[in-house]
């Protein structure tokens, strides 16, 4: 692991940020870097757990662990969205895959797939905190339809951002 302290124009070892990237973030875009390890290590430990409790039939352990998965949700969202949000920023600016998206033999390039990712987790976020009020900057853009356009999926990543923002200049270090 290393040691080096991640900023806002290395928030990762050997990952310089574009000054998008920067621009949206400012100072937060070390803690995403700081994310990307944290995220996927709660990921794999969280299965594991479910597994090994399944697989030792303990119900009441699977069942006290999907309640916990499912409180954790908002957070995954979001987390999930400004990682993705800030790796496709580094992409540049471009368009979206349609949605739906139809596979094709033609490879999709990896900017266009980082952003349609972006938006995707960030139209579940923005669905999520509709059903269950969980916005904390309000004004909730309305969740990815089939035929959305650009702006569609822009309005979605600039509202995981606000969110974003707002949770680290309210609860700085969480």
């Amino acid at each position: 692991m290393s040691t080096q302290q991640p900023s806002p124009d290395e928030p990762w070892p050997g990952w310089v940020a574009s000054e998008a990237a920067k621009a949206v973030y400012g100072m937060y875009l070390a803690r995403i870097g700081q994310l990307i390890p944290a995220v996927l290590y709660a990921h794999v430990m969280d299965r594991q757990g479910l597994t090994a409790a399944h697989n030792a039939g303990r119900q009441d352990v699977v069942d006290a662990q999907v309640a916990s998965v499912a409180m954790e949700c908002r957070e995954d969202l979001l987390e999930a969205a400004v990682v993705l949000d800030a790796l496709a920023l580094c992409h540049g600016h471009g368009s979206y895959l349609p949605r739906p998206y139809q596979e094709t033999s033609t490879p999709v390039p990896t900017d266009v797939e980082l952003r349609t990712d972006a938006s995707n987790v960030a139209g579940e976020l923005a669905g999520h905190d509709r059903r269950y009020g969980t916005s904390t900057t309000g004004d909730i853009p309305a969740p990815l339809e089939d035929g959305c356009t650009d702006s569609d999926r822009d309005a979605v990543r600039a509202y995981a951002r606000r969110e974003w923002i707002t949770r680290q200049e309210r609860w700085p270090g969480i």
